[in-house]
């Protein structure tokens, strides 16, 4: 088995060891593990929806009054992102990840047995905060264990999980909900994720190279002997992890702040991620909310008019896919480049395509592709940036951040539909923030050449 080893001083390289150890049934199993706790992320994430219908029906309040139930749950899920991201820089992946999955779990399982709009509003923003750590975290992990040459595909492979999640939330729930009754929903949304957590108790591992450079040498060890088993590890042995070196004041023993995203030169590219985050989701929002409904309004059938929503989904996991494929040949920067002008492209050309269906799902399935598929690509690019100190904080807050963005784009959405605008008009306002996320990767690019960094983007 191959491994970086110094007889001399008895040094163990951590990420040669990780990269060039073949243990194809570790990294299946943790791919495995994050993605289905992705997978459940994205069903609770959308389960409120599926049910609002029968939710109304039952309890006999007006549309507008699950209004806020909707909004606690994103603002659950945003300041999960920005606080909790923090945490597991602190202390770790795993306890985080393990901790989130159960609380969720366990806050889905009580939401059946709510009566009011208030109790549920309250449980749908603790539910969010739970939801909001998992992206961010599940990255992390899954690219601190990756060899190198495959870190940015398995990234935005396990980020598919959300997407695909939510999809088969709408499965689940046309099945469940005529037999059993909207509180099954969540039952099983609360069920899985609680037998999950009991097995990520069991097998998840934590990432070596946090243990190293948070100065945890004896259980960085031990996570080292589990996955490198024949790898020598003496009490003598000295671990190193060579980013350790550029960590800034974000090294050994630190606890990771927000502030460490804004210092040693990260200022520029913290305030940028933020912003393309923050432009992406607009639209991802906004696409994802409105566009059944614009259709319908349109002239679709409602079934027609749900077709075109799953064509947009559907594109972003294709994107999400290709992209990293993308990535690993081109880099970060010149294919967000042209993601987001074709988005910019595809998003403006919906309301004119609306007449011609065929051509309508193709345009639609491109601007998932460019719009869905970009946002893992974002997180990506944040968790490939940061060093491994800061990595969660860093794609936590550019989520996070981004987040807020998914709260504005069905908001303005809504008023300009509310104004009566044309939908070739709407499309066309829609394309701005893609389009503003196509010139912040410009200037993203410009400062890499401007300071000569060797940065991996």
């Amino acid at each position: 088995m191959p491994h970086s080893r110094s007889p001399e001083c008895d040094v163990v390289d951590v990420e040669r060891v990780l990269g060039e150890t073949h243990r194809p049934a570790f990294h299946f199993m943790l791919l495995a593990l994050m993605g289905l706790c992705l997978v459940i992320d994205g069903f609770d994430a959308q389960a409120m929806g599926y049910v609002a219908p029968s939710v109304i029906g039952e309890w006999h309040v007006a549309k507008a009054a699950l209004g806020p139930v909707f909004s606690a749950s994103l603002l659950g899920m945003l300041i999960g992102a920005l606080a909790l991201s923090v945490l597991a820089d602190r202390i770790g992946r795993r306890p985080v990840l393990i901790g989130a999955t159960l609380a969720f779990a366990l806050t889905m399982l009580a939401t059946p047995l709510t009566t009011n709009i208030e109790q549920l509003i309250a449980l749908r923003f603790v539910t969010g905060l739970g939801l909001g750590c998992i992206m961010p975290n599940a990255m992390a992990l899954v690219g601190e264990f990756a060899p190198l040459a495959h870190r940015v595909k398995r990234m935005m492979l396990v980020s598919c999980g959300f997407t695909v999640g939510a999809a088969l939330g709408g499965f689940v729930s046309a099945a469940l909900i005529p037999t059993f009754g909207w509180r099954s929903v969540f039952y099983v949304g609360g069920t899985v994720p609680l037998v999950l957590s009991i097995v990520m108790l069991a097998a998840l591992p934590e990432s070596v190279q946090f243990l190293v450079v948070k100065g945890k040498t004896e259980r960085a060890k031990a996570w080292l002997a589990r996955f490198a088993p024949t790898l020598p590890i003496g009490p003598g042995t000295r671990l190193v992890v060579r980013e350790a070196a550029t960590g800034g004041t974000a090294g050994a023993g630190a606890g990771a702040s927000v502030a460490e995203l804004f210092r040693d030169g990260r200022a520029g590219v913290t305030l940028l991620l933020w912003s393309i985050s923050f432009m992406n989701l607009i639209d991802l929002y906004f696409l994802s909310n409105w566009l059944p409904t614009v259709m319908r309004d349109a002239g679709y059938a409602p079934a027609t008019a749900v077709l075109v929503g799953t064509a947009l989904q559907t594109g972003g996991v294709v994107g999400t896919v290709l992209l990293g494929w993308f990535i690993e040949r081109f880099g970060f920067l010149r294919v967000l480049m042209a993601t987001f002008a074709g988005a910019a492209v595809f998003v403006g050309t919906i309301g004119t395509a609306a007449p011609a269906l065929p051509w309508l799902v193709v345009v639609v399935f491109a601007a998932g592709f460019c719009v869905v598929g970009g946002q893992p690509a974002v997180n990506a690019l944040a968790g490939h940036y940061y060093p491994t100190a800061l990595r969660s904080t860093g794609i936590g807050w550019s989520l996070g951040i981004g987040r807020v963005g998914s709260v504005i784009g069905p908001l303005v959405g809504g008023q300009l539909i509310a104004l009566n605008w044309s939908n070739a008009a709407l499309f066309h306002a829609a394309a701005v923030p893609v389009l503003l996320s196509t010139l912040f990767v410009v200037a993203l690019a410009g400062m890499k050449r401007l300071r000569g960094t060797a940065a991996a983007v």
